[in-house]
C-alpha cells in the first residue's frame, strides 16, 4: 500500500540521510570495486510478497517496495518529505468543477523491454485493474472514476454474503479517454479534492503490452518503466533488480544492482547486518531496541526518522462472536498500551489512540478517546454487557515479522484484565498470513499493520474502513462513515476535506472495527558499504538515493 498527503519537510536531525560509511558503524562490510554490481549487489532485507509483482494486485509492503523501484507513475512522493511531485506526468490540469483531469505525459519514456510508454498504457492498465472479473486487489482505488460501477458492480450484500455481484455491463470505464499518444482525460463521478495526490500509488502505474499478451510470462519476468528493472528471482529466497540505463526520470539510480533477500526472522537479518552479510534492514528487531543496544552496536549505521506507520489489531466482523461493539471496546480498554510501549519497545513506539499516524495532516487529536485508555474496571463492565466471551481469543500475525513479543504482551494484558483465555497464533510467513486474511478465514483477532500509501489522512481511512476498500479485511461497514468520507472527498478545499476526514475517523470509535495499539518511528540500519541514501517515512530504502562508499 502507499499513501501520502502534504507533510512538512523532515527536520535535519531526523532526515535519515545515511551518514558517511566508516564513521563508527558496526557492520564491518568490505567495500570493494565490485560493490553494488550484479556480481556483488547491495542487499536489502525482504519478505515473500502475497501475490505476483503486478501493480494492480499488490497492497502490501514486500511487493510494494520492489514495484516502487520498477515502476514510475504520473506522480511520485519525495523520499525525504513525502511531498507529491509530477513524475511521468508533464501536467495534470483540473477542470473548473474538479471532475475532469487532463493528463499530459512526458515523452521519450520506455518500458524496460523497449516499448514506448503512452497514454494507452495507463488507460488500459487502469481499466484492467478495475474490471471485476480480473480480481485485482486495488480495484477500489479507481472507484471515483466515471463508469467504475459498470465494470465493477457493487456486491449487494458484500463479499461474505450469499448473493452474487451482478455481471459487469462494460469492460472499460467511460471516464477514461485517450486523446493522443501522450494525453488522456480522466472524468470522475464527482469531485475528489485530493485525487492528484493519490496518483503516486503503485496501482496507478502503466502496464506494457507484454502484460496483456501473456500475463503468466509477465509475472515470471515483470517489465516496468522505473529506475530499476527485474533481473532474476528465486522464490522464497531472493529477488534482484538492476539499474535501467535508459530511465528518463529525474531520480536515476547510481547503484547498479540490489538484491532483496527473504528473511523469516528479523533477528536473523540483524545478525547478517552486523556481520556484513546484509546492507540494509528496514526494521531492527524489538530485542535490539532494549536499552538502545542497536545504537551502541551500530553507531552511525543506526537510522531513525518519523514514520507513517500504525499498528492496529483487527476483528473478523464476519464472525458472529465479534459482532458486539461492547466486546470490541472491552478488549481495547483491557490493553495497557503504555506498559507495552515501555517494556517491550523500550519507549521507541507511541501508544496509539486513533486510526491515523501522529503528524498526519488532517489528524485531530486522539480520535479513539476513552476506548483506547487502559481501564480495567470499565473493560470488565463492557465485557459483562456483551455477555462475556466463550473459548479462547486468538491473536494472529506472521511469524517472520518480529511481532511475537508485543502480541504476547497484548494477549497477557487482555487475559489478566478480562479473565478470558487469550493466545498468540503465529502464521509461518507473511504471504500465508495475508492469504488467509484475504480469504476471510480468520477466526480471531489479527495484526493489521498499515503504512500510508500517499500523504493524506484519507489513506488511513478509505482503503481499510470503506465498503469495498482494498484492505477492508475486517468487513467493516457503517453508512454514516461512508457518507462522511463521501462529503470529505467532494470538499472544495483540502483543508475542508481534512476536517471531514477527521470527523469520520472519530466515528470509528463508536464501532471499534479495529483496536489501535501503537504508532512508530522508523528504526532502520545499514552497513558500511552504503555511504548515502534516504529512508522514507514508509520505512523503505529509496534505491535511487543510495551511494556506495569508496574503497579504502
Amino acid at each position: 500500500m502507499r499513501k501520502r498527503r502534504m507533510v512538512a519537510p523532515v527536520a535535519a536531525s531526523l532526515s535519515a540521510v545515511l551518514l558517511a560509511a566508516g564513521c563508527g558503524g558496526g557492520g564491518g562490510s568490505a567495500v570493494t570495486e565490485e560493490t553494488g554490481t550484479l556480481k556483488d549487489p547491495i542487499t536489502v532485507d525482504w519478505g515473500e510478497p502475497e501475490n505476483p509483482l503486478v501493480p494492480g494486485n499488490t497492497t502490501e509492503v514486500n511487493g510494494g517496495n520492489v514495484l516502487d523501484a520498477m515502476f514510475t507513475g504520473l506522480v511520485e512522493y519525495d523520499p525525504k518529505t513525502f511531498e507529491p511531485y509530477n513524475a511521468m506526468a508533464k501536467s495534470i490540469e483540473a477542470s473548473d468543477d474538479k471532475k475532469t483531469y487532463t493528463v499530459k505525459l512526458k515523452q521519450g519514456w520506455k518500458f524496460h523491454d523497449g516499448e514506448e510508454v503512452t497514454a494507452d498504457n495507463f488507460v488500459r492498465a487502469w481499466n484492467y485493474t478495475s474490471y471485476a472479473p480480473n480480481g485485482q486487489k486495488t480495484a477500489s482505488f479507481f472507484d471515483k472514476i466515471k463508469g467504475f460501477d459498470d465494470v465493477n458492480p457493487p456486491d449487494p450484500d458484500g463479499e461474505t454474503g450469499p448473493k452474487e455481484a451482478p455481471e459487469p455491463s462494460a469492460e472499460k470505464m467511460s471516464g477514461l479517454k485517450v486523446v493522443d499518444d501522450h494525453t488522456f482525460e480522466i472524468t470522475l463521478k464527482q469531485p475528489f479534492t485530493i485525487f492528484p495526490t493519490t496518483l503516486g500509488y503503485t496501482a496507478f502505474s502503466p502496464l506494457p503490452e507484454k502484460f496483456f499478451k501473456d500475463k503468466e510470462a509477465f509475472e515470471n519476468d515483470p517489465v516496468g518503466n522505473g529506475p530499476y528493472k527485474f533481473e532474476k528471482r528465486q522464490p522464497n529466497r531472493s529477488l534482484t533488480l538492476t539499474r535501467y540505463e535508459d530511465y528518463k526520470g529525474e531520480r536515476k539510480g547510481e547503484v547498479k544492482a540490489f538484491k532483496f533477500k527473504v528473511y523469516q526472522k528479523q533477528a536473523t537479518a540483524y545478525r547478517d547486518l552486523k556481520s556484513g552479510n546484509l546492507d540494509f534492514q528496514r526494521q531492527v528487531p524489538t530485542s535490539a531496541l532494549v536499552d538502545n543496544r542497536w545504537k551502541e552496536e551500530l553507531g552511525d549505521n543506526a537510522l531513525t526518522r518519523e514514520g507513517a506507520l500504525v499498528t492496529p489489531l483487527s476483528f473478523p466482523l464476519y464472525d458472529e462472536k465479534f459482532q458486539d461493539p461492547n466486546l470490541r471496546k472491552a478488549i481495547s480498554m483491557a490493553i495497557d498500551r503504555e506498559s507495552i510501549v515501555k517494556n517491550v519497545f523500550s519507549g521507541t513506539r507511541e501508544a496509539l489512540r486513533g486510526w491515523s499516524a501522529p503528524g498526519t495532516p488532517g489528524r485531530e487529536g486522539e480520535a479513539c478517546g476513552q476506548w483506547c485508555q487502559y481501564d480495567p474496571a470499565k473493560a470488565k463492565e463492557l465485557l459483562k454487557k456483551a455477555g462475556g466471551f466463550d473459548g479462547t481469543l486468538t491473536i494472529s500475525s506472521n511469524a517472520d515479522g518480529g511481532h511475537e513479543e508485543w502480541i504476547k504482551a497484548v494477549a497477557g494484558s487482555i487475559r489478566d484484565t478480562l479473565g478470558i483465555e487469550v493466545s498468540y497464533n503465529p502464521v509461518p510467513t507473511f504471504s500465508e498470513f495475508r492469504s488467509s486474511i484475504a480469504a476471510n478465514q480468520m477466526t480471531g483477532m489479527f495484526r493489521s499493520g498499515w503504512i500510508a500509501d500517499y500523504p493524506s489522512i484519507q489513506s488511513y481511512l478509505a482503503p481499510i474502513y470503506t465498503k469495498g476498500g482494498s484492505s477492508n479485511d475486517s468487513g467493516y461497514y457503517n453508512p454514516k462513515f461512508e457518507d462522511l468520507m463521501s462529503q470529505a472527498n467532494q470538499a472544495p478545499t483540502v483543508e475542508k476535506a481534512n476536517e471531514l476526514y477527521a470527523k469520520a475517523e472519530k466515528l470509528l470509535a463508536k464501532d471499534m472495527p479495529t483496536v489501535p495499539v501503537y504508532s512508530q518511528n522508523v528504526q532502520s540500519a545499514k552497513s558500511d558499504r552504503i555511504a548515502e541514501g534516504q529512508v522514507t517515512k514508509r520505512r523503505s530504502l529509496s534505491l535511487t538515493s543510495v551511494k556506495i562508499a569508496q574503497p579504502e
